[in-house]
């Protein structure tokens, strides 16, 4: 699997609101960072994370606009995700995820965007 094929099926993944298909991208040990929230660690606790987040939206969609691959297996891609609120309305933000990536598994994964206006009034 090249990383273009990897970083395809992890959004699809996380498109379809798929935890368990999420978490096959994560290695066991993995540092999981969502904003401003604290580290998770685990693959199993960052999965309970994720389906708790997938159940508080009723979907997602993410526009990769690019993406990196450094020489360390470090990928940096940036885009657009939209969000579909519970009732029915959307917010568009940009994002920027740095992954360590060994073995297809990410060890390291941390998501930067500003989702504070995602369940606000």
């Amino acid at each position: 699997m090249t990383y273009d094929q990897w970083l395809t099926s992890l959004f699809s993944a996380i498109d379809a609101r798929d935890s368990a298909a999420f978490a096959d991208h994560l290695a066991d040990d993995v540092e999981f960072q969502f904003g401003n929230l604290p580290v998770i660690r685990g693959a199993e606790t960052t999965q309970t994370f994720v389906s708790g987040f997938f159940g508080s939206i009723r979907g997602l969609d993410h526009r990769l606009a690019e993406h990196w691959l450094c020489s360390d297996g470090t990928i940096v891609c940036r885009g657009v995700v939209t969000y579909e609120r519970l009732d029915g309305s959307s917010l568009a933000v940009p994002f920027a995820n740095i992954m360590k990536v060994e073995g297809h598994r990410a060890k390291e994964y941390r998501i930067f965007g500003d989702v504070s206006q995602l369940f606000g009034p």
